[in-house]
């Protein structure tokens, strides 16, 4: 079975009817399901399924507030040459691609992704190599898009090369879905291109909820594991979808014993028509609480705010300090409150 790639394909596996304002969500980002998430679906509530709600059409995207952005973390404000951002001085964002597997409704680069999204041509990407080669304080080069891993093994392996050719770059960061939604691709050919590098690499696997976790992922990931290369965790927290202390708790879980550390939960950022999938801060700082006391700190992601305009990612988990005229008060992680001097 081939990914699904329109509204009429969705329509005909049950999974909505369609309308001219779900028509009207449909063309402001392109569609893409594959396979193997179609498999985890719910027919029979589609509406309401986790794995569903993440990559089909909804009419509230029709539905945009004021507060919501075209570019919601501000790439386009941090890139000095096309395909870089640099927000951060040891680090920069290399972005060969926008194409990916599938494509999530809450992406916040759902204007850009698409099928026959703009890759760097030849030109662009030697202008993007050039600027990471000529500034050497960029100690790691994170790949993403797009999903880099929709690039053909050969071509990904001759792109970490040059990568790994520049000394100053000591860790070759890799964003992707495809282990997660499209665990076929995880091939011999696309470890190699991965593996045996002077730099070290690390894969940031995007993953949403436990059910992602089907037994061809997890196989794909422990070939990425087995293969010496470390996985890293990241979740978005989501209106509907994970945003309950069952659900995180048991997602953190799953990524930890398939041998990925939570890295990243990430506060759902300020797109155009994704309003139904936003929680507020306090929710999740509520939701970090909970599984403070129920998780291993293994299974701990960060949880986070990009700052829109570009200004990177902040922690906004919860305190657990406050002022005491006689030192601090401390909260455990179950509630309960301790004095400790200053």
């Amino acid at each position: 079975m081939e990914t699904l790639r329109s509204l009429d394909a969705l329509e005909r596996e049950r999974l909505l009817t369609a309308g001219p304002r779900l028509a009207a969500a449909a063309q402001s980002m392109a569609i893409a399901l594959t396979p193997d998430m179609l498999a985890l679906i719910d027919r029979h509530d589609a509406a309401h399924d986790p794995i569903a709600r993440q990559f089909v059409p909804d009419v509230a995207e029709t539905e945009i507030s004021p507060d919501e952005l075209a570019d919601p973390i501000g790439d386009e404000a941090r890139s000095p040459v096309k395909g870089i951002v640099h927000r951060y001085p040891d680090r920069v964002l290399l972005k060969p691609l926008h194409v990916c597997p599938v494509y999530c409704r809450f992406c916040f680069r759902r204007e850009k992704v698409g099928p026959g999204g703009e890759a760097l041509s030849a030109a662009e990407l030697d202008a993007a190599l050039a600027y990471i080669r000529d500034h050497r304080e960029i100690w790691e080069v994170i790949l993403t898009g797009g999903d880099p891993l929709m690039l053909a093994p050969r071509r990904l392996a001759e792109l970490l090369g040059r990568l790994d050719a520049l000394p100053h770059v000591a860790v070759l960061r890799i964003h992707s879905r495809v282990p997660i939604v499209d665990p076929g691709r995880v091939t011999d050919e696309l470890v190699a291109a991965l593996r045996g590098r002077r730099a070290t690499p690390w894969l940031g696997v995007h993953c949403n909820h436990p059910r992602e976790l089907a037994p061809p992922t997890r196989a794909a990931l422990a070939r990425l594991a087995d293969a010496g290369i470390p996985l890293l965790g990241q979740t978005v927290l989501l209106a509907g979808i994970n945003d309950d202390v069952e659900t995180l708790d048991q997602l953190m879980r799953a990524l930890v014993t398939a041998r990925v550390k939570p890295y990243y939960l990430h506060h759902p950022d300020l797109v155009r028509g994704t309003g139904h999938f936003r929680v507020s801060i306090e929710r999740g700082q509520a939701l970090m609480k909970a599984l403070r006391g129920r998780l291993s700190g293994l299974a701990q992601p960060t949880y986070v705010l990009d700052v829109p305009g570009g200004h990177g990612k902040v922690p906004v988990g919860p305190g657990y300090l406050d002022d005491d005229p006689q030192g601090l008060l401390v909260e455990d992680a179950f509630g309960n409150r301790h004095r400790y001097p200053r």
